[in-house]
């Protein structure tokens, strides 16, 4: 299947098709028969999950989880239709992701009043609630059992407050949603995998999302998956571009701070910072084929810095 990307222990990426190819992924782990799945993207992307299932001759009765790494929608618009497929899965959620999976509404206001009414609509379609029956929250440190495969779970806020990320103890590799930023197969040259900060709306937080950063590091997995997109290596390189690269985008906001034409400012700061990124590193796609795929990811990083500019300093 041209949308399955398979790796080593029982390890897989689908593409959901939400927005364009390779944009968003969903993960699956099989153990012994049993499956899990990591994020759901929006309720398009159901189809695909359920094409892939018996693709691999996983029947809906065998997959025990469906994991959100955070319940941004292009991550979890889709649980609750995802579920309604597949009867016996709980859905494994941050504790601060719960309530907005039982009761979706605010959830769905933010996310009109990040993309437009119309839009918002458009990628997401009706966002199903979960039965809170159905429904595991995580502490950090806590660890799920995939057919005896150890799950653990590490609160990693910077990103979302409500993000956690899982290591997988099979494989030591790491299953991270947005924590670890952006990395798209098209920027990808001679097999080397590069990375941008995810600023996301509403609740980005620097000093945070580089503790979250050096937490993943500190397990030194082989492999990290990103929901955008998939599978990265080269852990410790990624991670210091990481660190660098959250840093400009505060010095972004901060020089933005008080300018009537702020949000502009700070969309033509981030897409700098990409621009300079993309030269100096050598990534495949530069100049204005990368302007044009990065162009939702320039808007909501600069959402996400004014939120964090407007945002109360504790």
């Amino acid at each position: 299947m041209d949308i399955l990307t398979r790796y080593d222990h029982g390890i897989y990426a689908i593409d959901s098709g939400l927005v364009m190819s390779q944009m968003n992924a969903v993960h699956l782990v099989v153990e012994e028969g049993r499956a899990a799945l990591i994020d759901s993207a929006n309720n398009d992307s159901v189809p695909r999950v359920m094409a892939v299932l018996e693709h691999l001759g996983i029947a809906p009765e065998q997959v025990d989880y469906v994991i959100a790494t955070h319940v941004h929608l292009d991550h979890a618009g889709g649980v609750g239709a995802l579920l309604s497929r597949l009867p016996q899965a709980k859905l494994v959620v941050h504790p601060r992701g719960a309530r907005h999976m039982i009761d979706p509404s605010r959830l769905i206001a933010s996310t009109i009043e990040v993309y437009g009414a119309q839009t918002a609509a458009k990628m997401y379609g009706e966002i199903l609630p979960v039965d809170p029956q159905r429904l595991i929250e995580t502490q950090h440190g806590m660890a799920l059992a995939l057919s005896g495969r150890k799950l653990t779970f590490l609160d990693t806020p910077g990103h979302a407050r409500h993000h956690h990320c899982i290591v997988d103890g099979r494989s030591g590799h790491i299953f991270a949603g947005d924590t670890f930023g952006l990395s798209y197969r098209c920027w990808d040259r001679d097999g080397r995998c590069f990375v941008f900060p995810s600023t996301t709306p509403v609740q980005f937080d620097p000093p945070a999302l580089h503790r979250s950063v050096d937490l993943l590091a500190s397990y030194q997995p082989e492999a990290i998956y990103v929901t955008h997109f998939s599978q990265v290596t080269e852990i410790p390189r990624l991670s210091a571009d990481l660190h660098r690269l959250i840093d400009a985008h505060a010095a972004v906001a901060l020089a933005a701070r008080g300018a009537a034409d702020r949000h502009q400012r700070l969309v033509a700061g981030v897409a700098e910072v990409a621009r300079r990124e993309a030269e100096s590193q050598g990534w495949m796609l530069t100049g204005e084929a990368l302007m044009s795929q990065l162009k939702w990811d320039l808007e909501l990083n600069a959402q996400g810095l004014g939120a964090w500019l407007d945002a109360p300093k504790r």
